[in-house]
C-alpha cells in the first residue's frame, strides 16, 4: 500500500523551476488522499492564481506520483482556497529565499 509519506517523498523531487524549491517545502501541498485501491488524490495550490506553470505542476506532480510502485492512478487538483502565502513555507524554504 502506498503511504502519504511515499507521496510526500516523491513530491519533494518536484521543484518550482523559478524558485528551485520543491512543492512540499513551498507549502503548496494541502491534502493527500489515498484510496484502498491505491488511487492518489492530491490537493495543492500555486503561489499565485495566474501562475503560468499550472500545467507544468499538474503534469509533473501527477506523473511522479504515478511512478510510485503500486499507484493505480493520480489526480492533482489545484485550489486557491485558502490562498497561498509565505507562512505556508518551511523554515528552510523561507531561509533559502531570504524571507526570515
Amino acid at each position: 500500500m502506498v503511504t502519504k509519506d511515499d507521496v510526500l517523498k516523491v513530491l519533494r523531487t518536484c521543484d518550482d523551476p523559478e524558485l528551485g524549491i520543491n512543492v512540499v517545502e513551498l507549502g503548496l501541498i494541502y491534502n493527500i488522499q489515498i484510496s484502498p485501491e491505491n488511487q492518489v488524490h492530491v490537493t495543492m495550490t500555486l503561489t499565485t492564481p495566474g501562475c503560468p506553470l499550472l500545467d507544468y505542476f499538474v503534469d509533473t506532480t501527477s506523473s511522479k506520483i504515478r511512478g510510485l510502485p503500486g499507484v493505480k492512478d493520480a489526480k492533482v487538483e489545484i485550489t486557491f482556497d485558502p490562498p497561498w502565502d509565505k507562512s505556508k513555507m518551511s523554515e528552510e524554504a523561507r531561509a533559502q529565499l531570504g524571507l526570515d
